[in-house]
């Protein structure tokens, strides 16, 4: 799959007038059509809804956008509750919340805003009682342990994974919270990250839906909902194809009419709280070349760093990199392409066959709309860029300024800076 920025070299010229580099650049029109199609691929299920996953990118402007969409929020944190709850998600139908090793006061909080809450252990009913108390919808997370694949190079470790409840565990969870008064149950799980395959979430769907048919079968509870939480992916690298969420869509409803329907479970609700796959391809961040180094290697120096983004130097994961305007040259140049910290895993690109790179040349790292700009940092006093929507009409707005040094300096106490 050829990978090509959502603007052209001309109208980023336009916007790098206007907006300094480095900053992520948001595509509006994408996601909005994203999200579009994930709704008509799930159309089949009447209650379906998407909880954009918070954590992904925590921008009001985005968040709004995806409201406007039919989309709640999935919540992991007090502030991500908040934010939520001041973008005007708290009408007791729009946010999940699914958290572990949770503060009190994150479930108080989450109880008060009508937040579906999804226990991640079976302790946590206990500590939620003594914290404000059982409400009467409720979520269980469902960690079926082993290893899940699905016979090509998804595999991921369930069992080696701290979130979530045992089989047993589940059963029992189920059995206190019915007699606590829960009317309605959810359940929840996730199994793999970033999948690139239509198979993913049949597969998660077959095993919850299974597990819900014998909860109801043996304890007699209500089952409302499922979650098939996020996993589903996008192809960073271009020798990948994207995934079809219409095929995905379909292979779920044929699990569900399988599954589900012969059970008189036919009203359960399918939920799917998708982070990378609604945002990821969306954004941009934009960086230009600033300096040249010819040591041992060939390096280019960026004037963005792992501050900005922090994903190839957290654990080497690969973004594209787009030269504006020599999208048509031979890549025959082999760079590392790299940013300012004293870190020497500071690198966007290690090895990467690239046109030639001038100085002021404009670079585009794709795929940076989720798990971009949310995993921000301040090492080495670096500060957070800034947020730009490019808005479906092909106008920006700043919908996030760039960090100042006195932002930096505001929570220091006892010196005056």
């Amino acid at each position: 799959m050829e990978k090509k920025p959502f603007v052209t070299k001309e109208q980023l010229e336009k916007i790098v007038e206007k907006y300094p580099t480095p900053f992520h650049l948001y595509d509006e029109k994408g996601i909005r059509q994203t999200a579009r199609d994930l709704y008509k691929a799930f159309s089949w299920n009447e209650g379906f809804k998407e909880y954009f996953a918070v954590k992904a990118t925590p921008t009001p402007a985005i968040l709004k956008i995806l409201k406007e969409e039919g989309c709640g929020t999935d919540c992991s944190s007090l502030t991500e509750l908040m934010m939520s709850d001041r973008c005007g998600f708290a009408d007791g139908n729009s946010i999940m919340f699914s958290s572990n090793e949770t503060p009190a006061e994150e479930f108080i909080l989450a109880k008060k805003l009508g937040a579906i809450i999804n226990l991640d252990d079976i302790t946590h009913i206990d500590f939620l009682k003594d914290a404000c108390g059982i409400p009467e919808r409720i979520c269980c997370r469902y960690n079926p342990g082993g290893y899940f694949s699905l016979g090509t190079d998804i595999m991921d470790n369930p069992g080696d994974a701290k979130y979530g409840m045992t089989k047993p565990q589940i059963f029992e969870a189920f059995k206190r919270l019915k007699r606590e008064g829960v009317k309605e149950f959810g359940i929840h799980s996730f199994l793999a990250s970033n999948t690139v395959s239509n198979e993913y979430y049949p597969a998660l769907a077959a095993i919850l839906f299974n597990l819900a048919v014998e909860l109801k079968e043996n304890l007699g509870v209500h089952i409302g909902f499922i979650n098939l939480s996020g996993g589903v992916g996008i192809p960073y690298t271009p020798d990948k194809e994207p995934n079809d969420i219409f095929a995905i869509g379909e292979g779920v409803r044929k699990a569900y009419e399988e599954i589900l329907v012969p059970a008189g479970m036919g009203d359960v609700k399918i939920f799917t709280e998708l982070g990378r796959f609604m945002l990821a391809p969306h954004g941009h961040l934009v960086v230009k070349a600033i300096h040249e180094k010819h040591t041992y290697k060939e390096y280019i120096g960026v004037d963005a760093c792992a501050a900005n983004l922090m994903r190839p130097a957290m654990y080497g994961a690969y973004h594209h990199i787009t030269v504006m305007g020599k999208e048509n040259e031979p890549c025959d140049h082999t760079y590392d392409v790299v940013g300012s910290l004293c870190e020497n895993n500071d690198k966007f690109a290690i090895d990467r066959k690239l046109p030639k790179i001038d100085m002021g040349d404009l670079l585009v790292l794709h795929d940076t709309g989720a798990h971009g700009f949310a995993m921000g940092y301040n090492y080495n006093g670096r500060l957070k860029s800034a947020e730009i929507l490019l808005q479906e009409d092909g106008s920006t707005r700043m919908i996030r300024r760039a960090e100042t040094p006195e932002d930096y300096f505001a929570t220091i106490e006892g010196f005056d800076f």
